[in-house]
């Protein structure tokens, strides 16, 4: 049978982004160089795919959205690597595979963590040619990732743990909004960034998919096995946690994730048939096993 077009997209995506970072390292020796390209190396490469395919949407190709997507992958490891760690989840399995800190320790696990966000914000810029669309793509991903964005949200997903009230639906779906969404919404910006092209589309198309993915996560918590899952499930019903599965139910947090990806893929009707694969990409957050 033949993989849709989606799945060899993402699958293009993952080897171009794991050749780049391969050929970056290359002369970089020791743990901390091999820490960071096992923890880019192995995943769904899926913000990374949202970088590229959004660059093609705009007539943008070459060098730069391989570079950006790179970057994004590098900024996604790091904060999986740190989230990872015994004083934030304590989690010993990523991707079916020992966590970093496992493998190697926890001062390489930290020090892996600081060098990807640092090249990060080295590679999204690298191969473009317009200033002011460098600027925006790179001050956009700080702001992504920092206090208002991923950094914010984790900071409550924590504060959370320890709260003596759950939180509500809607503080969950604001939380997620930092701490899932925040990086795949602007994944799926990069490349109307890159172009300067109207924003509008596809962060409706973002954001409703950072809230599908999340949902999808917490789904896979319960459903999922941890196998094919490829890391830890049940953690969140073994702790207590509010999400939005013990908050919508089961049956009511499947209905809620699929409303969110009618909901992208409308947002992308002024593409035509040419955002094919971004609707694929949306139909897969929520079918995934992992």
């Amino acid at each position: 049978m033949t993989k849709p077009a989606f799945q060899d997209a993402r699958a293009d995506a993952a080897r171009r982004v794991e050749a780049h970072l391969a050929n970056i390292l290359a002369g970089q020796s020791g743990p901390i160089a091999e820490a960071m390209l096992y923890a880019v190396n192995g995943g769904k490469c899926l913000r990374g795919f949202f970088v590229i395919e959004t660059a093609r949407l705009h007539g943008i190709a070459g060098a730069w959205p391989t570079s950006a997507a790179a970057a994004i992958e590098c900024l996604h490891a790091y904060s999986l690597v740190h989230d990872d760690l015994p004083c934030m989840d304590d989690d010993a399995l990523r991707r079916g595979q020992p966590t970093v800190h496992v493998k190697w320790d926890e001062t390489t696990a930290v020090l892996a963590g600081d060098a990807l966000q640092a090249l990060a914000f080295e590679l999204v810029v690298e191969g473009g040619d317009n200033p002011a669309a460098q600027l925006e793509l790179s001050t956009s991903l700080a702001r992504a990732s920092g206090i208002a964005g991923m950094v914010g949200g984790q900071a409550l997903d924590i504060a959370a743990e320890t709260a003596t009230a759950p939180l509500t639906l809607d503080e969950i779906t604001a939380l997620q909004a930092g701490k899932t969404g925040a990086l795949i919404t602007w994944s799926c910006l990069a490349g109307p960034r890159m172009a300067q092209a109207d924003l509008a589309p596809l962060k409706t198309y973002g954001d409703a998919l950072g809230l599908a993915f999340q949902i999808a996560d917490d789904i896979l918590d319960v459903e999922g096995d941890a196998a094919t899952v490829g890391k830890a499930t049940g953690k969140d019903a073994n702790a207590g946690k509010a999400t939005f599965v013990s908050l919508l139910g089961l049956d009511g947090a499947k209905r809620r994730a699929s409303d969110l990806v009618t909901q992208a893929q409308d947002a992308l009707s002024c593409y035509a048939d040419d955002a094919d694969t971004l609707r694929e990409a949306a139909q897969f957050v929520i079918a995934r096993t992992h």
